[in-house]
């Protein structure tokens, strides 16, 4: 089974790519649910961060309160660094089970949609690596009218990722994503065919 990363950066389109991918029958495995799922109430990822940051950082039904967890690690660094020690690996394990899972079932490939794959080191960890790609003119367009935001905010949360060109070098196939919705799907079934030739192939 032919494991294949897709990554874009912020307003590139990648749950639209991954959603097609997923309407042709191919296992998704989103890193950004497994982001939720390991912190739900119970989870020993929770109970860490509790353990890290105190109650404060829970609602009042005992869930994460994300909007408080950010305030503390926006603008502490180190706070920041404490937290990805604990989601990454959780995240990890989560989709390495559900990666185990759908190989035992017999799919020829399966995608990992991981947002940050350049910056958490992960592209290597991949036969194939799907980039999203689009203008970051258009980017920024993107998030400040999705985010409601000014263009300074936009464009300081497309700096604080890694680069087009960084995501560019790493890819093995690019989709573009600055046109209509079929022509981003006929991508899809296209780089769909192909990996499916060559998920045969390597059997």
């Amino acid at each position: 089974m032919l494991r294949i990363a897709l990554t874009g950066g912020i307003a590139s389109g990648k749950t639209t790519v991954s959603d097609a991918f997923a309407g042709l029958g191919v296992p998704v495995i989103d890193a950004d649910i497994n982001a939720r799922a390991v912190v739900e109430p119970g989870t020993p990822a929770l109970q860490a961060l509790v353990g890290l940051f105190g109650t404060a950082i829970l609602e009042d039904n005992g869930e994460l309160d994300r909007k408080a967890l950010r305030q503390i690690v926006f603008r502490d660094e180190q706070a920041r660094k404490q937290l990805e020690a604990v989601l990454h690996p959780a995240i990890r394990s989560l989709s390495e089970q559900q990666s185990h899972d759908f190989a035992a079932a017999g799919h020829p490939y399966l995608i990992h949609a991981i947002p940050l794959l350049l910056e958490t080191g992960q592209a290597g960890d991949f036969d194939r690596v799907i980039v999203v790609d689009v203008p970051v003119e258009l980017q920024i367009e993107r998030v400040m009218q999705r985010d409601n935001c000014d263009r300074p905010h936009a464009e300081a949360i497309i700096r604080s990722q890694a680069s087009r060109e960084q995501r560019l070098q790493a890819a093995t196939d690019v989709i573009t994503n600055h046109g209509s919705t079929d022509d981003l799907r006929a991508q899809v079934m296209a780089l769909h065919s192909k990996i499916l030739a060559l998920a045969t192939a390597a059997h």
